[in-house]
């Protein structure tokens, strides 16, 4: 497998590293850095306001990397993507301008067990403070979706919010079947997507897969932290409550009467996270360069790898949370081993040097459904080479002496 590893730069200062921990957040390529450098050093104006040549400048390559996002995921516009923080704002972006709008007593507002807490607690609340009934979506013991939705949705179903790939369980769900039933049963239900996980490995087509939402961040998709995505069907961005109130999101203000701008600038207040956008349309570059095919295809061989190294060397004694199968699985290993806690277990690995993450990683209600408090999770990415699975195994060896 060809390694990748030279594109990013950590890797010269921290050489010995095995990093394993891709899902909480990707490296950088330094295509990505330099572009942040890039802007801070030649352009750093503010966008929109300024009628110099380096504000054009900068206004420029900030809705270059909105058009780059727009094709990435093949949205029929570029105004249908907004520009937040992270998944999390998106997330919450749709609760708060478009759920409390639709949802009232009485009405349904279904998550499914998966979902990380950033896109259950947000409809949790907005069921709890508007009376609605919240209904979570149960999972077999491997995290398996139901196949038939026929009982789940109703009549009263006003928002469904589902994950594109969970980042415990690592496989992919079967989302567009599971939307086109839903359309089927309710076509005014809307259909909010987390995408964060499956950015990288899953190639987006938002009209293909009929959403009316789906959010993602740049950071775990090689760009750099502090910017997200949140994409919207137009009509609805247009139905939408403005989210936030400030700058650049107006349209004219008096004493008697404000007006807000189209979208996407309705849900863009204040100053953005200009670099980090621009740097996020670098990363789409780099990934382009790449091919999300390509990325997937490695990161899918190497998950092959490691979870038959996990199998054939640990056996019983390691619970890997998901289908029991090399296939399918997007680079994620959530895992009980031994009896160990999962603490103990990452402490040891650091050690090593090698990164990986232990807890519910931001899904509780997951971890007790199936019967796990805590696990320990490594995730691989196209940086990630059989010589870091071998390490990683080297070291889950003296884990196991150190701790039994």
């Amino acid at each position: 497998m060809k390694s990748f590893r030279k594109d990013f730069p950590i890797y010269v200062s921290n050489p010995d590293l095995v990093y394993l921990d891709s899902t909480a957040t990707t490296l950088k390529p330094k295509t990505v850095i330099d572009s942040l450098v890039d802007y801070y050093s030649n352009y750093s104006a503010n966008v929109f306001r300024g009628i110099y040549r380096i504000s054009e400048q900068a206004t420029e390559a900030y809705e270059s990397a909105r058009e780059k996002v727009a094709e990435f995921i093949k949205a029929k516009r570029s105004e249908e993507i907004i520009f937040t923080r992270n998944t999390t704002e998106s997330l919450n972006l749709v609760a708060y301008a478009l759920g409390r709008k639709i949802v009232s007593e009485g009405d349904e507002v279904v998550v499914s067990i998966l979902e990380h807490h950033s896109n259950f607690v947000p409809w949790q609340s907005l069921a709890f403070e508007t009376g609605a009934d919240f209904k979570v979506v149960e999972t077999d013991k491997f995290g398996t979706l139901p196949n038939d939705w026929s009982s789940i949705v109703t009549k009263k179903t006003k928002i469904v919010a589902l994950t594109f790939v969970s980042n415990v369980i690592g496989i992919p769900n079967p989302l567009k079947k599971i939307i086109k039933q839903i359309r089927a049963l309710n076509p005014e239900t809307v259909v909010v997507v987390d995408s964060a996980q499956a950015m990288l490995t899953s190639k987006i087509d938002v009209s293909d897969l009929d959403c009316d939402f789906l959010a993602f961040s740049g950071h775990k998709m090689f760009g750099p932290t502090g910017v997200g995505v949140l994409y919207g069907k137009y009509k609805l961005l247009e139905e939408s409550y403005p989210f936030l109130y400030g700058g650049e999101m107006i349209l004219s203000v008096s004493v008697a009467k404000t007006l807000f701008q189209d979208p996407p600038f309705k849900f863009e207040a204040g100053t953005p996270a200009i670099a980090e956008v621009i740097a996020l349309g670098t990363a789409i570059d780099y990934i382009n360069s790449v091919t999300v095919e390509q990325i997937s295809e490695y990161v899918s061989d190497l998950s092959g790898y490691c979870y038959k190294s996990l199998k054939q060397e640990f056996g019983e004694c390691i619970s890997i949370l998901g289908p029991q199968s090399a296939k399918s699985r997007k680079g994620i290993f959530a895992f009980k081993f031994f009896d160990f806690h999962p603490h103990d277990i990452a402490g040891i690995l650091n050690s090593y040097n090698i990164a990986v993450r232990a807890g519910h990683h931001c899904a509780m209600p997951l971890h007790n459904h199936l019967g796990y408090p805590a696990t320990v999770r490594a995730s691989l990415q196209i940086y990630n080479t059989k010589e870091d699975v071998d390490k990683f195994i080297f070291a889950l060896k003296q884990v196991k002496k150190k701790l039994s």
